[in-house]
């Protein structure tokens, strides 16, 4: 609280002119938050967030310098692309939506294409989970002629965004040219000025895992390809954990294991698919975003299935997704 007084204070001190202060700063603000979201429940960052927004749009009322403006609004769209991510882990894809738009004004303003990509790869993600995946192709087609490596880990973002969203829509062979795409760029990666914040704004090696995990489980007969991408993305998520690494995503890695549990009821082997989701269904409520519940709901889809009728072990696992779904992050913001 202390620091968020600091922080307004210093900006409301400088006045109508923003100083080297400020902007460092708040620099400094965007990067703990990008690296702090993926690992703490979102009611702990998002009362930051929303500060710092307030900060960065009250600064670009006032004058500064145009190297500064657009350091302003290249802060302003990396905080409203993050506040575009909370309103959609809560479930909110209108909210999230007005959010990237704002982020993408922002990018265009700053001239700066890492930031454009990122928020095309945002609004196609929260495309697909929101049951929309013919909007979320259309927004990764907006930026795929920046993604380049010039764009850094953005572009492999969008690029496995895209894989998923066409392998959910049907498209095996272009889904898994852009798999091959991500991978090329992976190969010859040069990180740019947004991936030096770490967290969020860094697409990392496991979360490519995940998605390629995701794209695989989309495509009928590709099951043991799931699984097995799914356990490597599992495995990277566990040594990111263990060395303390801000690759570690906790939503994430929940996808993964769920995407794990998937293929394993796919395949029959509904004890191992239990196994998998053990550490999603002990996940509390405040961790339970959008995504991963409806990553996990994917999996009760699955057990609904005619095989599993009168399986006790699998009326067991459903009642457990159920028990799980009933009590989302959002129902706790929300006062339900």
């Amino acid at each position: 609280m202390a620091a968020k007084r600091a922080m307004r204070f210093g900006a409301m001190a400088e006045g109508t002119n923003v100083g080297v202060e400020t902007i460092q700063e708040l620099f400094a603000e965007v990067s703990r938050l990008a690296k702090a979201y993926p690992r703490a429940p979102l009611h702990e960052v998002l009362g930051d967030l929303v500060e710092a927004q307030d900060v960065a749009f009250m600064l670009l009322e006032g004058r500064q310098r145009p190297n500064q403006t657009r350091d302003l609004y290249l802060l302003s769209g990396l905080l409203s692309i993050m506040l575009a991510k909370a309103s959609h882990d809560l479930g909110d894809p209108h909210a999230a939506m007005k959010q990237a738009r704002t982020a993408f004004i922002c990018a265009d303003n700053a001239d700066h294409d890492g930031l454009r990509v990122r928020v095309r790869a945002q609004q196609s993600l929260m495309a697909y989970w929101a049951g929309w995946p013919t909007e979320a192709a259309r927004y990764a087609e907006l930026a795929r002629d920046l993604a380049t490596e010039r764009t850094g880990t953005a572009a492999i973002w969008l690029m496995s965004q895209s894989a998923r969203t066409w392998a959910s829509l049907g498209s095996a062979e272009r889904a898994l040219d852009d798999l091959q795409a991500a991978t090329a760029l992976r190969e010859g990666l040069r990180g740019d000025d947004l991936d030096e914040l770490g967290g969020l704004m860094r697409f990392a090696h496991c979360r490519q895992f995940y998605y390629g995990a995701e794209t695989q489980i989309w495509i009928p007969g590709r099951e043991e390809q799931a699984q097995q991408v799914a356990q490597e993305a599992v495995g990277l998520y566990e040594t990111a954990a263990a060395q303390g690494s801000d690759d570690w995503a906790y939503q994430d890695e929940a996808g993964a294991r769920a995407d794990l549990g998937y293929a394993r009821v796919c395949l029959g082997e509904i004890e191992g698919a239990a196994q998998a989701l053990e550490p999603v269904l002990g996940l509390p409520a405040t961790k339970r975003v959008s995504g991963v519940v409806n990553s996990v709901m994917r999996v009760h889809g699955a057990l609904r299935g005619p095989d599993y009728t009168g399986s006790k072990a699998v009326a067991r696992l459903r009642q457990e997704i159920e028990a799980y779904s009933r009590t989302p992050a959002s129902a706790l913001t929300s006062g339900r």
